[in-house]
């Protein structure tokens, strides 16, 4: 009977018989992980880029500034339709071969954030924003570290998308953590600033946890979807509209179309 050996063993052997291949692998994967903290970190740095921007002084004439903003609030909802629709459904349905557990997924994803936005009452704090900001973030950066482990190559489309739209959320977030801060401009950013090192954190967990699990991966992509679907039409799409203003959806169109041409740019070049 030829005799079996365990990991160690093998291990060990490799390391005799190919002196290179565990250091190439060990390369291989502080790269890996580097390149996870860069993207995760750079997509989370965009959320007090937004609040800086949003505490600078106010646009003149005042409807100017609330055009703006209306139109920032609609750009990041169309951005993260185009998440949901180009990057987030179809790999998650790819991660779970097309099974039809996809759609109940889904549906527990909106459920689940409806549950939520209920039981912490933001909407009567109006903080759907900073809500909206939080619950995508962390699950969009845990899918991030699984498809970075994976190879796949729209994990950097993902992460521009998520800086993206963590850009216009954390603008408006601003104005509304700020309220809640008694508008102390410089306790407003360190606290957005402390939601950073949540991306980082959620996408090495889901590269050191997920990629052996590549069904579960694609579940909370999919649960993730719903739950973003929820936030666009419950709180997003409908601070968009400004009455006697047609300009601010046609942010939602732009950050749409951002989101589809990054996946283009994607395809054309793999």
């Amino acid at each position: 009977m030829r005799p079996v050996l365990n990991t160690g063993q093998l291990q060990s052997f490799q390391a005799r018989v190919w002196p290179g291949t565990l250091a190439v692998k060990e390369n291989m994967e502080m790269s890996e992980i580097l390149t996870i903290i860069v993207l995760t970190g750079f997509a989370g740095a965009c959320i007090p880029v937004g609040g800086v921007i949003a505490s600078f002084e106010q646009i003149r004439p005042y409807w100017l500034e609330r055009e703006f903003r209306h139109f920032l609030i609609a750009f990041g909802g169309g951005i993260l339709l185009g998440a949901v629709t180009v990057v987030l459904v179809p790999e998650g349905i790819s991660s779970m071969d097309g099974s039809v557990f996809a759609i109940p997924v889904i549906l527990a994803g909106g459920f689940t954030f409806f549950l939520i936005e209920k039981s912490l009452g933001l909407r009567r704090r109006e903080s759907p924003q900073l809500l909206g900001m939080i619950l995508d973030y962390v699950p969009e950066a845990l899918a991030l570290g699984g498809l970075v482990a994976l190879g796949s190559p729209v994990a950097p489309l993902l992460a521009v998308l998520i800086g993206l739209q963590n850009l216009p959320e954390g603008f408006n977030a601003y104005r509304e953590i700020e309220n809640n801060n008694n508008n102390n401009s410089n306790k407003t950013l360190l606290s957005m600033g402390a939601l950073v090192p949540l991306g980082p954190m959620a996408g090495l967990a889901g590269y050191f946890f997920l990629s052996d699990h590549e069904i579960i991966l694609g579940a909370i992509m999919l649960f993730a979807s719903g739950g973003v679907l929820y936030l666009i039409f419950q709180d997003i799409a409908p601070q968009s509209r400004l009455e006697r203003h047609w300009a601010p959806p046609l942010g939602g169109v732009f950050g749409f179309c951002l989101a589809l041409i990054g996946e283009m740019l994607v395809k054309s070049i793999s």
